[in-house]
């Protein structure tokens, strides 16, 4: 599992227009690459009666699943630059369709590139992006007396609180960078006397906006 990557935060489209012909960028967060097909089909769908939908997407942990498709455009000037803003912005689990419905006024190569290029662009800003760090789950347990204190100084730190659970001992769950799972166990031991007991759960990826 990467330590930290970004993505989009889900689905989202926008729309630009440029010399007459109008670009409809349709993003969304993916894990398979059946479910980037499934996505853009859904897209060609919808748009059945368009010029154009050309497509990218970009999956797996160091970009295994990378694919482009101008749909009819000229070679490489519809899915490649698409591919390559994704690729420029560093996002992961990917895809983003862009439909286009011709106005009458042909914008050459050059054109077109830029075209996609700034609709993708757009879009994925449209969409938000966001940074994913993988966490650890520290469940720490401690007596009621020191629950005033250790809430108080994990509001403080750089250790973000996840949830307190009211049981017999109180039990506080904090996210916790994986490097830091030392650090902050120490930590804690040294603020509760020694008097709470520290175990370490699930991993999670927890999310950001950019």
């Amino acid at each position: 599992m990467l330590s930290s990557y970004y993505t989009v935060k889900g689905y989202g489209e926008h729309e630009i227009n440029i010399q007459k012909s109008r670009f409809i960028a349709y993003v969304k967060r993916v894990s398979t690459e059946a479910e980037a097909q499934g996505f853009i089909q859904e897209i060609k769908k919808q748009h059945h009666s368009a010029n154009h939908n050309c497509s990218a997407y970009l999956i797996g942990e160091h970009d295994q699943i990378q694919k482009a498709n101008d749909d009819g455009e000229p070679s490489g000037t519809a899915g490649v630059p698409i591919l390559e803003v994704l690729k420029k912005k560093h996002l992961k689990d990917t895809v983003v369709v862009i439909t286009r419905y011709f106005g009458g006024i042909k914008l050459g190569a050059g054109g077109l590139i830029r075209a996609y290029g700034k609709a993708t662009s757009e879009g994925l800003q449209a969409t938000g992006i966001v940074e994913r760090k993988l966490m650890q789950i520290a469940h720490t347990k401690i007596d009621y007396t020191w629950l005033g204190k250790v809430e108080n100084e994990l509001r403080s730190s750089i250790y973000e609180l996840k949830e307190i659970h009211y049981l017999e001992d109180v039990e506080v769950e904090t996210y916790v960078k994986e490097e830091e799972t030392e650090a902050f166990s120490e930590w804690m031991t040294e603020l509760t006397n020694g008097q709470c007991t520290i175990q370490l759960g699930e991993k999670v990826y927890l999310e950001t906006d950019i």
